[in-house]
This record gives C-alpha cells, sequence and structure tokens, in this order.
C-alpha cells in the first residue's frame, strides 16, 4: 500500500538544539538536487519585502515566512512531528505504536512544495511553502515536481494499491498510472455527508475523516494490498463517529462506505457517507 497525505498548511517546530537537516537522509535521495533549488529560490523570496505577498500568504504569518531564509540551520522533528494539522490530527500519525509506525515509514508519502515527498520519519524543518505557488527559476512547483516525482514513484507504485487523500494541488504533482505495464491501483478518498437524503461534499470535515481513515489503515493488522482491501477496511468503520461538530455538539457518524469506478486512466473513488 501507498498512502498520500497533503501536508498540513500549518507546522510545528521542532525544538531548540535539535538536529538540523540532512537534505541526504530524506527518502528518495534522487530528489536532493531538486529540493536544493527549490530551497535556494525559497530563501531568496523569502527574504525580500514582499515574501508573504509571493508566497501567497497573509501578513499575520510574516513570522513563519522569515524562518524559510535559514532552513538549512533551523532544528528538525520527524515530518509525522512537524505536520500538526487536522488530517494529522485524526490520523494519530506523531503517536503511532511500533507496528504501525514501521508500516507508515514504509507506505506514507506526505507531498510537498519544498521536498517533493517525505515519510512520517523524515526529519525537517517547519517551512511555509505551497505546491502552488511558483517561484523564481523554479516555476509553479507541481510542474517542477511532475517529472521527478514521475521517475521514482511510477515504479514504486507498480503493482500497488495507492490511497490518495491529497488535495488537487498535490494530485497535479504526481498521478499514478493505471494502464499499461506497471500500473497501480489508484483510489482517492471523497467524503459525503448526507442531510435529509440529500448527499453533499464537504471540505474541512473531510481532513478530519480521511484521517481517521489513514490511522485505521496503517493500525490494522493486515495491510490493504488491493482497492477492495481499502474498502474493507473502510466497512470496518462504518456506524463509528468520525467527529463531532464544534458548535452544535453534533456526532458525525460514518453510516456508508462504497467504492466507485472512475474514468478510464483516473482513479476509482472511496466514497465515505457521514450523517
Amino acid at each position: 500500500m501507498m498512502l498520500l497525505l497533503p501536508p498540513s498548511e500549518g507546522k510545528t517546530p521542532a525544538p531548540d538544539g535539535a538536529a538540523p537537516l540532512d537534505l541526504g537522509a530524506l527518502v528518495h535521495p534522487e530528489l536532493t538536487e531538486r529540493r536544493k533549488q527549490v530551497l535556494a529560490n525559497l530563501a531568496r523570496v523569502s527574504a525580500g519585502p514582499d515574501a508573504t505577498t509571493a508566497l501567497g500568504v497573509s501578513d499575520g504569518l510574516a513570522d513563519e515566512v522569515a524562518r524559510n531564509i535559514a532552513l538549512h540551520d533551523a532544528p528538525s522533528a520527524r515530518a509525522a512531528e512537524v505536520y500538526t494539522g487536522v488530517l494529522y490530527a485524526a490520523a494519530g500519525l506523531a503517536t503511532l505504536p511500533d507496528g504501525a509506525a514501521q508500516r507508515a515509514q514504509a507506505s506514507v508519502l506526505t507531498f510537498s512544495g519544498l521536498w517533493g515527498v517525505v515519510a512520517p520519519g523524515d526529519r525537517i524543518p517547519a517551512y511555509r511553502l505551497s505546491m502552488g505557488i511558483g517561484l523564481p527559476d523554479v516555476g509553479r512547483l507541481a510542474t517542477f515536481w511532475k517529472p521527478a516525482l514521475a521517475e521514482v514513484l511510477d515504479a514504486r507504485a507498480a503493482g500497488d494499491v495507492v490511497v490518495d487523500c491529497r488535495s488537487a494541488t498535490y494530485v497535479a504533482a504526481w498521478k499514478p498510472r493505471t494502464t499499461g505495464d506497471g500500473a497501480a491501483e489508484w483510489v482517492e478518498v471523497r467524503v459525503l455527508r448526507e442531510t435529509d437524503g440529500k448527499r453533499t461534499v464537504v471540505s474541512h470535515n473531510a481532513k478530519h475523516t480521511r484521517g481517521v481513515l489513514a490511522g485505521h489503515l496503517l493500525r490494522r493488522e493486515h495491510e490493504a494490498r488491493t482497492s477492495e482491501d481499502v474498502l474493507k477496511a473502510a466497512q470496518e468503520l462504518v456506524g463509528s463517529v468520525m467527529l463531532t461538530e464544534i458548535g452544535s455538539g453534533k456526532d458525525q457518524t460514518l453510516i456508508e462506505a462504497n467504492l466507485l469506478d472512475g474514468r478510464p486512466r483516473g482513479p476509482r473513488t472511496l466514497e465515505l457517507v457521514l450523517a
């Protein structure tokens, strides 16, 4: 199984005194030269007077952008501890028991505009950069990363099931091959909410639900090896409370999990229905 995640927007910095970044130690060291290119360009942009505008963030995040200037020397921590958004909290990626943590290290990839991809155990500093941004000498990051990620990930995904919890911005950087030699089974995860018999796609709560599914896939006894295994794992969660809404206090329970066929060359869709 390959389990693909987006990064969290916010990052938790490593404690002072932690070891700095070692680019060569990150997963898929074939990407090191491209990582160096993005790091250098990001540092220059982040030192400029219009850094927040160039990186597409509010002025209130200026301190986070300023960290980008010296990432080589910044303290680093496991990616599972640096990424601390809704999806990561729901998955419990930073606190997995040993067996699940080993499975996560072997199967989870977080897509990143800065690193391309990282594994949960890779040590990285906190940074601020979206895959949707363009940088001087690099261009749009999804376009920049696409050929390099295809070269390393197509072979890795061949014959495996790829469970995709990414947003569209990160999907643009790499799409698994689903036809021909070395094809993978590609399963995207979509979350719906049923209200008065009508189903609609949800966004924010979808992150939490995808996180719950990711955590379950990592902790269950048997690793998913096919799309049908992924469906079975999701169905094991039917009847479980996925989240409690802030404000209303209403529980959102998983009532149904379905696996739908997609377009030719596209993914199959795992639909998770909340009510």
